[in-house]
């Protein structure tokens, strides 16, 4: 009997939905944005950049819209019920006011899912069509390459906090000076360590071990490709710079090397023979810098090796489960928000929260310097304020929840033939859906079980 409680309050909205005409018209702007407006774009003809502005704006405009129309229909279904009494008459009738909730949820879901559903067929269709355009070798690199799941192989990180405590206790073995701040003494020595990490200077050799672990039977004989993104400390006047790059065991009649010129702050992917790597699956990867400038590879994403781990059809549908995901919690955000406030204010406040959430770069510098009035340009220290106390640990808070939901990025991993497991996109579940909005549903729940009705009549 609850169940079908709950199913009933879903199968209303879902009614209300088509009756007042919200699914057909998200339905006609969703059509028109990504299957009208991405022929006229025009790409550079080759298979990454024909992806990638596919993907980046089809995928990016599915988001906004239904993200925007989620939150607009979650703050009015709930609020605007209470505000035209048609609430009061369901709440009198022997049903809980959470399973009118849950059923609330329920219901802009299954819209949220069909529509979902509609533009992301049509985005898929319309890049098979278009990709018929390509030429022939674009599109062998499409099929490879970026039409693909792949998944990617990376040296373990080094541990820099350990390495920077055993140089500062070196430094420091026999006396501590007087007066020396110790933790500005063991910031300057971390990026020294960090630095030597991650630099490569003229003439020297940075080298790489990626395990491959159990990997190593299933990607024998399949090709891999490398991936190497550096920047170079100082430019020079060609705009590229010389590097050799050599794979597999060293010493080995099997050891393949590259002599290239490659241009800073871009990523390069260059295709490697399968089986380089030795007895114990360890790949060898040296990188020599030729060059007269020193080259910074960052240890995040400088170097990793991607192999094929499944086709892109599945790939794209995961990164939709993702983007639904989001989906879900501004759906939470807007019933919570309606549950005790007004339609105007509750769609106002969704909103607000919305903007702040994309505002996190601009709050991760406020934290970076520990001021919210950024950096003195003329003394070059932080200008702090009696605000600070009170703000930074605030955006600290609220970076470390956004967080829950940025980690995960559909359309670059989909744009860059990345593969989304499973398991990522359960991650998503649990942090986006559980975690984060799980808290939010119970909050929105319980303030709408405490709400009296007849006083928002009133106040109406």
């Amino acid at each position: 009997m609850m169940v079908q409680r709950i199913l009933t309050i879903a199968g209303l909205t879902w009614k209300a939905a088509f009756r007042f005409r919200v699914f057909w018209v998200l339905a006609v702007l969703l059509m028109g944005s990504v299957i009208v407006l991405p022929l006229i774009l025009k790409d550079d003809q080759s298979a990454r950049g024909f992806i990638q502005i596919m993907l980046t704006y089809t995928l990016g405009v599915i988001t906004t819209l239904l993200g925007m129309a989620t939150l607009w229909i979650a703050c009015g279904t709930l609020a605007r019920d209470v505000d035209d009494c048609s609430m009061q008459m369901v709440a009198v009738k022997p049903i809980g006011r959470w399973e009118i909730w849950v059923g609330k949820w329920l219901g802009i879901m299954a819209v949220n899912a069909l529509l979902l559903v509609l533009a992301g067929t049509c985005v898929y269709g319309l890049i098979l069509w278009r990709a018929r355009q390509l030429s022939p070798a674009q599109q062998e690199i499409l099929r490879n390459e970026v039409m693909v799941a792949r998944g990617s192989l990376r040296e373990p990180l080094p541990d820099i906090e350990q390495q920077t405590d055993q140089v500062l206790k070196d430094r420091l073995k026999d006396v501590v000076p007087s007066g020396v701040n110790l933790r500005q003494v063991r910031a300057t020595v971390r990026e020294q360590v960090k630095a030597y990490n991650q630099v490569v200077p003229p003439n020297r050799l940075r080298r790489w071990q990626i395990p491959l672990g159990l990997r190593k039977d299933l990607l024998r004989d399949l090709p891999m490709t490398l991936r190497l993104k550096f920047y170079a400390i100082s430019t020079n006047g060609a705009g590229t710079y010389a590097g050799v790059i050599e794979v597999g065991p060293p010493d080995s009649p099997q050891r393949r090397s590259l002599t290239a010129r490659l241009a800073s702050d871009t990523h390069h992917e260059l295709s490697i023979p399968p089986n380089l790597w030795d007895d114990h699956g360890v790949l060898t990867v040296d990188f020599q810098n030729r060059d007269t400038v020193s080259l910074l590879v960052p240890l995040e994403d400088g170097l990793e090796v991607l192999y094929r781990e499944g086709g892109f059809g599945w790939n794209f549908a995961r990164g939709l489960g993702i983007i639904f995901c989001w989906l879900a919690l501004l759906t939470t955000v807007g019933l919570s928000a309606s549950s005790f406030l007004s339609f105007p204010v509750a769609a106002f406040c969704s909103v607000s929260l919305l903007l702040v959430g994309f505002s996190t770069g601009s709050l991760s510098y406020a934290i970076e310097y520990g001021s919210v009035m950024g950096m003195n340009e003329e003394s070059g220290a932080s200008a702090h304020s009696a605000l600070d106390l009170v703000l930074i640990p605030l955006f600290k808070a609220l970076v470390g929840v956004f967080s829950l939901t940025q980690s995960f990025s559909p359309v670059d991993s989909l744009s860059t033939g990345r593969s989304i497991t499973w398991g990522e996109l359960g991650r998503a579940f649990a942090q986006i859906v559980l975690v984060l909005g799980g808290p939010i549903a119970l909050a929105g729940i319980w303030l709408f079980t405490r709400r009296e009705l007849a006083t928002a009549q009133n106040n109406s």
